[in-house]
């Protein structure tokens, strides 16, 4: 078993919507053990396939003592709105933002030998899995942002120490890496207060 790279922002495999699994069998389960040792090796709460360069409609989550896998999932949300969480990405790492979810979810799906899963979740782990069902739209969490928020999460992307952050963490996720839920946000916090200085063109 294997700890996989994890693409970052930029990388097309992040915007194009993931495949419906056809298959299951040991490669199958192979991919989901490696996936789930991947996210435990950088402390990550969820994982999903295209975020390890595999467009299938696979993830991962372990968040509360609640750990598993989903396949072909489906995702039914319900209830009011949590807010105020801040809410990250392993693939866009060092910047955070709260963002407003679903406060209930459920999610219907298949484990790795195709048998059904059925998950009723809420608060943040019904965060982790709309985080992780839009990687598999090819969507990221910093699309759903708005205003300000918007305008700071892509001024701290362009910035010049942005790429060389992503390098380091590249470099360190072998040892040491924050959750995708609940970052620090330094880079964000340097360019709220510094705005477009240091950066770089599109």
């Amino acid at each position: 078993m294997a700890v996989l790279s994890i693409r970052m922002i930029g990388d097309p495999v992040l915007r194009t919507p993931a495949a419906k699994v056809t298959e299951y069998g040991p490669d199958l389960a192979r991919l989901v053990h490696d996936m789930a040792e991947t996210m435990h090796s950088v402390n990550g709460v969820g994982l999903a396939a295209p975020q390890v360069g595999v467009g299938l409609r696979v993830f991962t989550y372990a968040m509360d003592g609640d750990e598993g896998h989903v396949v072909n999932p489906e995702l039914i949300v319900s209830g009011g709105l949590q807010t105020g969480d801040s809410e990250g990405c392993l693939s866009v790492p060092g910047i955070g933002f709260a963002l407003p979810r679903a406060d209930e979810v459920v999610l219907r799906g298949f484990d790795v030998a195709g048998h059904p899963v059925h998950l009723d979740a809420t608060g943040m782990l019904a965060r982790c899995f709309q985080h992780e069902t839009d990687h598999l739209n090819g969507r990221l969490y910093i699309d759903r942002l708005e205003g300000e928020d918007r305008r700071a999460a892509m001024r701290a992307i362009r910035h010049a120490r942005y790429s060389d952050l992503t390098t380091e963490t590249l470099t360190k996720r072998s040892t040491k890496v924050g959750s995708a839920f609940g970052i620090g946000a330094s880079l964000t916090k340097h360019v709220r207060e510094h705005g477009k200085h240091g950066e770089t063109g599109a």
